[in-house]
């Protein structure tokens, strides 16, 4: 590999990702900045993890203030509700693998999920259960919209 390829990581990452497309597709393999590309790579994934953990946890967050603060329930947060479900369905047809840490993310997503909530409702963490209150079924159910139950 030429020093000017892995230069050219630093100094201007579009083009440096073009021209290791374009090895790779030529088949020049000895050329490609492999060390780069392979972090590059393992970051898409962590990414891709990370999108599913945030759309999950609006999601969480929407329902819990729908069940702690029914009183302010608005066409605006049953559209988040909507659109947070489908785009979790988006990330999960686009990366399927994702599918089989569904269960952890969701966990994960459910604590994120608590901070947002308790800053948006002003009602502190500790009042929402420690554990969610929903399964992950109901979570990604479109028909599902939570009474206050707790």
């Amino acid at each position: 590999m030429s020093p000017s390829i892995a230069e050219e990581y630093q100094r201007d990452f579009y083009a440096w990702l073009i021209h290791n497309a374009q090895l790779l597709r030529q088949g020049r393999w000895s050329e490609i900045d492999v060390e780069n590309v392979a972090e590059e790579l393992d970051s898409m994934g962590r990414s891709e993890r990370r999108e599913l953990v945030s759309r999950l946890a609006v999601l969480l967050a929407h329902l819990l203030k729908w069940v702690y603060q029914p009183e302010k329930r608005s066409h605006s947060w049953k559209y988040t509700i909507e659109e947070q479900r489908q785009q979790v369905w988006e990330v999960l047809a686009d990366s399927p693998s994702l599918k089989s840490q569904l269960e952890e993310k969701f966990l994960r997503a459910y604590q994120l999920a608590t901070v947002m909530a308790a800053k948006e409702t002003g009602l502190a963490k500790t009042h929402f259960p420690s554990r969610c209150p929903f399964s992950l079924e109901q979570t990604l159910d479109d028909g599902f919209y939570p009474e206050a139950q707790f």
